[in-house]
């Protein structure tokens, strides 16, 4: 029998994380280098990789872009691709919320939303999933959310974005995962991140979110480690167009 650790060893693999600057996105950069892998780090953001990719060592690179722009997708691929070859997995952490209520959203807030939430995730992986096909292996991990299921105030852009990414996983999984291409989402709760700053400097609005969950506790980042960890390696073979949600069990009262 295979020593079932072994499943999670990410040596020798190549990936991209998005939005690894900060919040869930630099925390997925850092348990994926702990995990062995190479790892390319894009944001907008150039202090905050440098600081990442410094504390990171030889297996950290980082790109300075926004995955949204999708006049510049070539210069990007090539940029990703360029530090230790094409990646094996992607993780899609960048996103947004402007937190306009259906009243207030614009056209502009709309479409920047939809542009890095959706279009983002879904062009940058079309445009590494052949390097993946040719190998044969390859993991996608998008990110969904609470708002994936629920309907929160001041959320409609965001959460038709984060319902839509649910799908987007399945219809990623039915294209490539005949190729070897794992396609899952992981949907967080309430963490700490400067999305959410907001509501966690509210005390009585955190303990609220808390007291909805099974466990009656928000999450804390390392929660996140073991459910990005099992859908980036050779444990997650037989699973795809999932939506893990790592929540306390939120979605589940």
């Amino acid at each position: 029998m295979t020593n079932p650790i072994g499943l999670f060893d990410l040596t020798g693999k190549i990936a991209c994380v998005t939005g690894a600057s900060s919040g869930l996105g630099l925390r997925a950069a850092d348990t994926l280098l702990a995990a062995g892998a190479q790892v390319v780090g894009v944001a907008r953001r150039r202090s905050r990789l440098a600081q990442w990719q410094a504390a990171g060592g030889d297996n950290a690179a980082f790109v300075v872009a926004d995955v949204a722009d999708r006049e510049n997708l070539d210069e990007l691929k090539s940029a990703i691709c360029t530090p230790f070859g094409a990646p094996d997995i992607i993780v899609h952490a960048a996103g947004v919320n402007l937190r306009q209520t259906a009243n207030e959203v614009t056209a502009a807030g709309w479409d920047t939303t939809i542009a890095l939430n959706l279009s983002a995730p879904f062009f940058l992986s079309q445009a590494l999933a052949p390097h993946m096909q040719a190998k044969g292996w390859g993991r996608i991990v998008n990110f969904a959310s609470l708002q994936t299921f629920r309907a929160f105030p001041g959320g409609i852009a965001y959460g038709a974005t984060k319902g839509a990414i649910a799908q987007l996983t399945r219809a990623m999984a039915e294209a490539w995962s005949q190729h070897g291409i794992m396609a899952n989402a992981i949907g967080p709760g309430f963490f700490p991140t400067e999305l959410t700053a907001a509501v966690f400097a509210d005390n009585d609005r955190a303990a609220r979110n808390a007291g909805q969950t099974c466990v009656n506790r928000n999450g804390a980042l390392e929660d996140l480690d073991g459910p990005l960890l099992f859908l980036c390696s050779d444990a997650s073979s037989y699973v795809t167009g999932q939506v893990l949600m790592v929540d306390g069990g939120f979605t589940a009262k």
